[in-house]
């Protein structure tokens, strides 16, 4: 499928905004994964300028080679500032600017011709016989818009009402399907936890795995999923663990959580035997110490170990000493 925009953008980032909008509405839909790299989403952009004073644009310039998010999202605007500055320099100067295709060079910052266009049949435009005009009804779009799903703007309106979040944060979490749903997942999951606590651990720590990781938030799931972080805010909600240890344990439960007791009954003995004082403080009823022994037994594993395992092992292992 094709989508051709009217020519009413008026900047790169408005050509970024409106890429980011519609791939999220086609993700939303289930049409489309909007993966640049296996194909599945691309973009050309046409660009012309209008010099002051003048009513009709110049030959538009057609740019490809855009063929990946980092080209599309981070190297967009560089590709349609240095075509527009191009284009104004050539005119500027009274040459006579060509309808072309040029293709951007990612590494030079610049683009290069590729092939002009001057004329329709240089599009190769031609009649399908097998394709008949499709007249569809109106009775037929209202019954498809009835079964359309929550659509990216209606779920952020409804993270805004139903869950108190700020137009921001809403927007934020409801830019990706995957996102969103993984939110209302942990939500779901977390009980009484406020949404706005959830909301600041995927827009925060959570966000910055993905981007540091290269990876989407479907992976990220994979390896920490919304009731596992459900419970990791918990904790740290409850103060069982601090906020740093909480951070620490989310970098590091993607390489592969300890979840066996057997296999942390070791690291807990250790911490207990190295710990006296914290130990002595515990059993004096000084709770707090616990969440000492926690942080080191989670220190002690790089922050693999499962924190409710941890808790119940120091408990259970403290009331036999």
């Amino acid at each position: 499928m094709e989508v051709v925009g009217e020519p009413n953008l008026s900047s790169p980032e408005e050509a970024r905004q409106y890429l980011i909008k519609l791939r999220s509405i086609l993700q939303y839909l289930g049409v489309s994964t909007g993966n640049m790299e296996e194909g599945s989403f691309r973009c050309d952009a046409n660009i012309s300028i209008r010099p002051e004073g003048n009513s009709e644009s110049l030959a538009k310039v057609e740019v490809k080679n855009m063929n990946s998010f980092r080209a599309v999202y981070r190297a967009l605007d560089r590709a349609l500032e240095y075509e527009a500055e191009r284009q104004r320099k050539a005119a500027s100067e009274g040459k006579r600017l060509s309808q072309e295709t040029r293709g951007w060079v990612e590494d030079k910052g610049k683009t290069v011709a590729m092939r002009s266009k001057e004329y329709a049949h240089d599009y190769r435009y031609f009649p399908e016989p097998d394709l008949p005009p499709l007249t569809l009804s109106q009775d037929w779009v209202a019954a498809v818009r009835v079964k359309l799903p929550e659509l990216p703007d209606a779920r952020r309106e409804r993270f805004i009402t139903e869950y108190g979040l700020s137009a921001y944060d809403a927007g934020l979490l409801t830019s990706s399907k995957a996102m969103a749903d993984y939110f209302e997942s942990v939500i779901k999951a977390g009980g009484e936890l406020p949404a706005k606590n959830i909301a600041n651990w995927i827009i925060g720590p959570v966000s910055a795995i993905i981007n540091t990781n290269n990876i989407d938030m479907a992976e990220f799931n994979t390896k920490v999923s919304s009731e596992q972080l459900a419970r990791l805010v918990v904790l740290e909600s409850q103060d069982t663990i601090s906020t740093a240890t909480a951070k620490s344990v989310l970098e590091e439960m993607g390489l592969s959580q300890i979840s066996d007791s057997a296999a942390l009954e070791a690291e807990v003995i250790a911490v207990i035997n190295g710990n006296s004082k914290a130990v002595s403080d515990y059993k004096a009823g000084k709770t707090q110490s616990l969440k000492f022994l926690v942080g080191q037994v989670m220190k002690a594993t790089r922050g693999r170990a499962d924190p409710n395992v941890v808790i119940e092992l120091l408990k259970q292992k403290l009331e036999e000493g």
